[in-house]
């Protein structure tokens, strides 16, 4: 038989990294909830036709195709495709179950989407996202587009101070004030330019200028469309800073209003964790208003790790448009080169904190008594799967992580073992407790590692 070969791009956990993974998931998803957020889940796949039109992804979805054909089903298998993100499926959502949510609906979604690129660090063809919106019906006050970008700024904190996960740094624009300053300097095409300049990171100035060359812009339009992208200011200069550019219009001072407003209201709960930069347009033609990435700092070429913004147009019945505003954050994308480099691990490997020997195959079922008497009060354990010599089992119990063996006398004593320490002592499963550390597998940094 042929050795089985992993498929690139399609990253699978051992034991102990899924358990950073679910960490990690857990504190996002009480964060999110702490406001509000109730969580969602859609179905993972999409019409095509619903999912090429929303920007430069069409290359890169993966059709969806029943082996023998569909037969007569509603829908053609080439018709259908993953969704690559979460948005998409969301917006899709809101406009069917609009008549039985309530506005403005504020909700949470973690789940996998998939992406036919080419596999590299920090970019693979199955993800976990973690996203949160906030639509409404209609109508989306600006002050929600600050909401969310302090909720997610918020929750990637956690991750900072309970796990030791990097501090990050969101990078915040304003699709108002770019295409305004665009439309300002006699630009046709403003939101082909606004893909063009958010390359600029990947390709350079001279690949932007390439590109904007392409679309027919003249050497003034983007000396000045450069000159934008490389101000630097905090949110109180920014309006200044942007005024000594020489162009005005009604949708660049929204968006230099709206986009100040954020950054002092993020930077003012979370100082250094903001900054307006903008370079930074996002891709996605739905997009409206305020735009986002993060990154993790102190990373060097690591890739952003969250993006968003605000899309007015993206969920429509024809009728009512749903405009919303959220951030994804990729757990994927940030936790996978992490534990690849072998950056975090965890405690042991196994969530059991006490393995039960068995004396004796004839007396197993006081072992399984003395397991369950213990999960009934939340402990994690696990019964010896063979009565071996005791040596044996605390040998099996250190292979697992597992810190303490729990053993019954033949007169019925039963005593607890911590077998890091040897320390042992008598001890009754209906009241003994483990450390607090101990009850659950903890998230370790690879330099706290003893």
């Amino acid at each position: 038989m042929s050795r089985l070969a992993p498929i690139s791009g399609f990253p699978e956990y051992l034991p102990a990294q899924r358990a950073v993974e679910k960490r990690v998931l857990a504190i996002l998803e009480s964060t999110f909830e702490l406001h509000g957020f109730a969580s969602v889940e859609t179905r993972a796949v999409e019409p095509i036709s619903q999912l090429a039109r929303k920007g430069e992804i069409d290359k890169e979805i993966y059709l969806v195709r029943r082996l023998h054909g569909d037969h007569g089903a509603e829908v053609a298998g080439d018709d259908l495709g993953l969704h690559f993100d979460l948005t998409v499926p969301f917006a899709r959502y809101v406009v069917e179950n609009a008549g039985r949510l309530l506005f403005p609906f504020r909700r949470y979604q973690i789940q996998k989407a998939w992406r036919g690129e080419r596999p590299q660090e920090g970019r693979y063809r199955e993800f976990t996202q973690a996203d949160i919106d906030i639509v409404g019906h209609s109508a989306l006050a600006p002050h929600h587009d600050t909401e969310v970008a302090l909720v997610m700024v918020e929750a990637l904190e956690r991750l900072h101070r309970d796990l030791g996960l990097p501090p990050i740094l969101m990078h915040a624009n304003h699709r108002a004030l770019v295409q305004g300053f665009y439309s300002g300097i006699g630009v046709a095409d403003t939101l082909a330019a606004v893909q063009a300049v958010d390359k600029i990171a990947k390709i350079g100035p001279d690949g932007v200028t390439a590109m904007l060359t392409a679309q027919g812009l003249d050497e003034g339009q983007i000396a000045q469309i450069l000159a934008l992208a490389s101000v630097e200011s905090d949110g109180a200069g920014l309006a200044e800073a942007i005024g000594r550019l020489g162009i005005d219009n009604d949708d660049l001072t929204r968006g230099v209003a709206e986009l100040t407003g954020l950054v002092e209201a993020v930077a003012a709960e979370f100082p250094g964790r903001i900054t307006p930069d903008l370079r930074i347009s996002r891709g996605l033609d739905y997009y409206t208003g305020a735009v986002f990435e993060i990154e993790l700092t102190g990373m060097a070429g690591f890739p952003m790790v969250a993006g968003g913004g605000r899309y007015d147009a993206l969920a429509t019945d024809g009728k009512t448009t749903y405009p919303g505003v959220g951030l994804s954050f990729g757990v994927t994308r940030t936790l996978a080169p992490l534990l690849g480099r072998g950056l975090y691990t965890t405690s042991r490997p196994v969530p059991s904190a006490v393995l039960v020997a068995v004396t004796s195959e004839e007396t197993r079922s006081q072992a399984d008594a003395a397991a369950s008497a213990l999960r009934r009060r939340g402990i994690a354990c696990e019964v010896a799967p063979a009565a071996d010599k005791f040596g044996k089992q605390i040998k099996f119990a250190d292979r697992r992580g597992i810190p303490f063996v729990w053993f019954i006398g033949e007169d019925g004593e039963q005593t607890v073992k911590d077998i890091r320490t040897g320390e042992q002592v008598a001890a009754d499963p209906a009241a003994w407790e483990p450390p607090e550390v101990d009850r659950t597998v903890q998230v370790i940094r690879a330099d706290e590692r003893k």
